[in-house]
């Protein structure tokens, strides 16, 4: 039997050679390149703490721990103290968070799973488009109009369900329960398209599977979509969470601005975000700025948690249905 010796192959020509080098030190820079952008993020974010605890210093220094409990927020006496504050922001965010929330994942999986091609397309743009309209605009819109609307809403809530405390208090029209309504209105698109993108990510023999056992329509989404997808949705609402947190205007225009602590949805209030802006250009003295920057710290540090808690629930609810499968 005769066995052919293997193929040699021969060696690299010069500019062979000279290809694998330039291509070799092309790679370095493009790896050195992206590590260097990484490395800005992280030293932006770094440098945004380094100065906001430098401007907030005079006030965490007087008031310590304590400036978290605080009640009252009086520039003459120079006390302050950011419990409403932190408090109005928590309540308002939840509030549009909930009302937002099954609309949005109701109109995601509309598109995704029941609309016709011909309204797909223009309904993801419309919903797109809401999120491009300025924060400034949607309140004058807010106090225009979804002022006087809310005033008879408010006024048959606290008649049909004024035993309940969140319902109770004079109908202002401004307050915590408009200012969770004009969230949910800024949050929806965010949402939408992001559950849209997840539920769409689904494979189709997720859903060829439940309807080949004879499942409907709504028990192939509710048993094979939604679970599959269940950490993009909670990615999307996380993400809305993290607008809502830190909305400024349209927030400002329709809670009120009153700084106090109050467990009806009806009454005035202030966000962090809110009191920043309405105080910022009348603050004088230095500690009265250092109190508005700590509110901002404040503010940073529960937006972070917030992503930090999202990211750890993703990644448990990704482990779970890996382990599952």
């Amino acid at each position: 039997m005769n066995y052919s010796a293997p193929d040699i192959l021969p060696p690299p020509s010069r500019k062979g050679r000279i290809f694998g080098r330039h291509r070799r030190f092309g790679d370095r820079i493009f790896s050195n390149l992206t590590l260097i952008f990484a490395l800005v993020i992280v030293a932006i974010l770094l440098g945004l703490v380094a100065i906001l605890n430098i401007d907030a210093a005079p006030s965490i220094s007087k008031f310590g721990l304590s400036f978290l409990g605080g009640t009252s927020w009086n520039p003459v006496t120079e006390s302050f103290g950011a419990l409403p504050a932190i408090y109005g922001t928590l309540l308002s965010s939840a509030i549009g968070v909930l009302i937002a929330l099954p609309i949005s994942l109701g109109a995601a999986i509309f598109l995704v799973e029941m609309a016709p091609s011909w309204l797909r397309g223009s309904c993801s743009f419309l919903i797109e488009m809401l999120a491009a309209i300025p924060s400034v605009i949607i309140g004058l819109w807010g106090l225009y109009v979804l002022v006087p609307f809310m005033r008879p809403v408010e006024t048959w809530l606290g008649g049909h369900l004024g035993v309940l405390p969140i319902f109770r208090g004079q109908v202002f029209g401004v307050g915590f329960l408009t200012a969770g309504v004009i969230l949910a209105l800024m949050i929806i698109p965010i949402i939408t398209a992001v559950s849209r993108d997840a539920i769409r990510a689904v494979p189709d023999h997720q859903r060829e599977a439940m309807l080949a056992l004879g499942a409907t329509r709504w028990e192939t989404i509710r048993r094979a979509v939604l679970p599959y997808c269940r950490s993009g949705l909670v990615g999307a609402t996380i993400l809305g969470l993290g607008r809502a947190l830190g909305e400024t205007m349209a927030v400002t225009m329709v809670i009120g601005n009153a700084y106090k602590l109050t467990a009806s949805l009806f009454s005035p209030g202030a966000t962090i975000s809110s009191k920043i802006a309405s105080e910022f250009s009348e603050a004088s003295s230095g500690l009265f700025i250092a109190s508005l920057v700590e509110l901002a710290l404040v503010l940073f540090g529960v937006t972070l948690l917030v992503n930090v808690v999202a990211r750890l629930l993703v990644w448990r609810l990704t482990a779970v249905k890996a382990a599952g499968e």
